[in-house]
């Protein structure tokens, strides 16, 4: 596949880009060399190669799920900028 002025306008047009000749034999220059780095990796044989997740060989450290019931409310509230009972109240910032 190769690249055009017609190709390289359509896009401009579509991302509504300003072109003009320089810019235009610039992208064709530039894309047609996208284009053919990209054609190249397709020439390489992957047949026997397995798909990564990641390029590390470790496993995730796992451990039992725990239900703790935790109270931390008093903890919480001594951060609030306001004295209150039963809530974090901070200062109004909408009107």
């Amino acid at each position: 596949m190769s690249i055009t002025k017609d190709t390289v306008k359509k896009i401009s047009k579509l991302s509504r880009i300003a072109s003009n000749e320089k810019f235009e034999e610039n992208m064709i220059k530039d894309l047609n060399s996208i284009l053919k780095f990209v054609e190249q990796l397709n020439e390489v044989n992957i047949d026997n190669v397995e798909p990564l997740a990641s390029t590390v060989n470790q496993e995730l450290i796992k451990r039992e799920d725990e239900v703790k019931v935790v109270n931390k409310k008093k903890d919480i509230l001594i951060n609030s900028p306001s004295e209150n009972e039963d809530f974090y109240v901070v200062p109004k910032v909408i009107e």
